[in-house]
């Protein structure tokens, strides 16, 4: 394929190291300088190539685009926008090749989750049946963790670290109040579908401290008498309760305990509230007074406490997504392979993206302990070399460093406008 320009595009919910992963594409793509000409940015994601609103990432300096290693959320704006099928809305399919085709795009980067491998399939496909040569490689990323195949997605391990730490910090802080204030704290964690990052707070637990002392997953249906009888139990036995809960839990015929009956822009229920839900559980029933927090959108920005692990993982997914293309191939996602020995070490794979669209990796019942309030050892055997090694940014100020792209707009060549 001759030399021509190439599109990335970071889309859903941010993670810590999100702009990791760019800067391994962006890098990366500058060492193939006879087959990739520059690589334009999509401002907020797919939506900014529907709207032909690229950013030239060739007018930042190296310097910033190295900075996007240390810097949390979407550099160049995310977004949640699910295109539908060729079938019902070819519009949009059309008004993407026209603008690849305006700006001689024929490598598409797209940086998500589930949701945006089904997109990027789709752009595979769509391009195939409209006869234009594009290849599209995902890139993975959801602080869920719920991606197939990849052994973990970046920007999980940092938001478990970020969670795992959070909840050893607010188990000291109730242990030194509980004899005559809260007795149960209450950490409400993301997690629709599965319960990843609730399990990683087991790693706050030591040989002297055991919280947390409850781990709520979607993957385990709520008991209502189970839950209250293991919250009493540990407040007798230590105290006080530290709970850590997946915004998805489910009572036993599916319903979210937390469902507000709002949907998104995929179909999924607006979550949010299981940690209230829990406590108002407890005061009626127990009568303890209680604690309760969100980590919601810290725990995917918390760029501060990042995993180098995860830092890493990030960076070489991206930069592998552009080695493929240069070698070819098309509707693939680069994983991450954890090989097996006593020590933690990982390489870099390929799997096609019809294994990766519209499924989703819940937590094995064997990395959960028999009594469904726990993790199991196999589960944070999985979990704790993910969170090894610290990333700080550099502080100036006594706050962290961030960088802030110019985001240069690239000239439209389209006369029609789109709207999304």
């Amino acid at each position: 394929m001759s030399k021509a320009n190439a599109f990335y595009a970071q889309s859903g919910g941010v993670t810590p190291v999100i702009n990791a992963s760019a800067c391994g594409v962006i890098e990366t793509a500058a060492q193939y300088k006879d087959l990739i000409g520059k690589v334009y940015a999509g401002r907020n994601g797919i939506v900014g190539a529907l709207r032909e609103d690229l950013i030239d990432t060739s007018k930042e300096s190296k310097k910033a685009i190295r900075g996007l290693m240390t810097t949390p959320a979407g550099a160049f704006g995310s977004c949640r926008y699910k295109l539908r099928s060729l079938e019902e809305n070819r519009a949009e399919y059309e008004r993407l090749i026209a603008v690849f085709k305006a700006h001689n795009i024929r490598y598409f980067f797209y940086n998500g989750g589930g949701d945006s491998a089904d997109t990027c399939l789709k752009v595979s496909q769509l391009s195939k049946k409209m006869g234009y040569p594009l290849q599209a490689i995902h890139v993975p990323k959801t602080i869920d963790n719920d991606l197939p195949v990849t052994d973990n997605s970046p920007g999980f391990a940092s938001v478990a670290k970020y969670v795992a730490i959070s909840t050893r910090e607010a188990a000291f802080d109730v242990a030194s109040m509980c004899d005559t204030s809260t007795k149960v704290f209450i950490l409400e964690v993301m997690g629709r579908h599965a319960g990843w990052i609730a399990g990683a707070s087991c790693l706050a637990a030591t040989a002297g401290s055991e919280a947390p002392h409850v781990i709520l997953f979607p993957e385990v249906p709520f008991q209502e008498q189970g839950f209250l009888d293991r919250v009493r139990k540990s407040v007798a036995r230590c105290g006080y309760c530290v709970v850590v809960a997946s915004e998805g839990v489910q009572t036993a015929d599916g319903k979210f305990l937390s469902d507000s009956g709002v949907r998104d822009a995929f179909g999924h229920a607006q979550l949010g509230g299981v940690a209230p839900t829990l406590a108002g559980i407890i005061q009626s029933k127990l009568g303890f007074k209680y604690h309760w927090a969100v980590s919601d959108y810290l725990q995917r920005a918390a760029r501060h406490i990042a995993s180098q692990t995860d830092v890493d993982q990030a960076y070489a997914v991206g930069a592998e997504a552009v080695r493929l293309a240069a070698a070819g191939k098309n509707a693939v996602m680069p994983t991450i392979i954890r090989r097996p020995g006593a020590k933690y070490r990982w390489q870099i794979g390929e799997t096609a993206l019809t294994r990766i669209a519209n499924r989703e990796k819940k937590m094995p019942r064997k990395y959960i302990s028999r009594d469904g309030f726990g993790v199991s050892a196999a589960g944070r055997a999985y979990f704790e070399p993910l969170i090894q090694g610290e990333a700080y940014p550099q502080y100036k100020d006594g706050m962290p460093v961030y960088t802030e792209l110019r985001n240069v707009r690239v000239a439209k060549r389209l006369p029609e406008t789109f709207t999304v």
